[in-house]
């Protein structure tokens, strides 16, 4: 198990165990994290699972591939760090991820 926290946009930390190959959206939708709407079940083809990334991991992350950077242009409050939760896969890497929610999704 790997640790990911998801800050939703009224300061409430949910610290999740997740299983490494899943998901961030996975996880918050399982989880019923507040803010991830995740409408589209994680086909990349909305952007109602728009995170951002905690500064602190943005380089571990790595940016979007081409086909989230198009649908990130339909998201809410767009900032360098955003990405779309169903693209980011947990890994051992990733152990102790923090994501932020935005205000609002798209």
């Amino acid at each position: 198990m790997t640790k990911l926290a998801i800050i939703a946009f009224d300061g409430t930390r949910h610290d999740l165990d997740v299983q490494p190959g899943s998901t961030v959206m996975e996880n918050a939708v399982r989880n019923a994290v507040p803010g991830i709407e995740a409408e589209c079940g994680g086909a990349c083809a909305c952007a109602t699972c728009h995170v951002y990334i905690d500064e602190a991991w943005t380089e571990r992350v790595g940016p979007p591939e081409a086909m989230e950077e198009d649908m990130l242009d339909f998201a809410h409050d767009v900032r360098p760090t955003s990405r779309l939760s169903c693209q980011i896969r947990m890994s051992e890497a990733l152990d102790g991820l923090t994501v932020h929610v935005p205000e609002r999704q798209a």
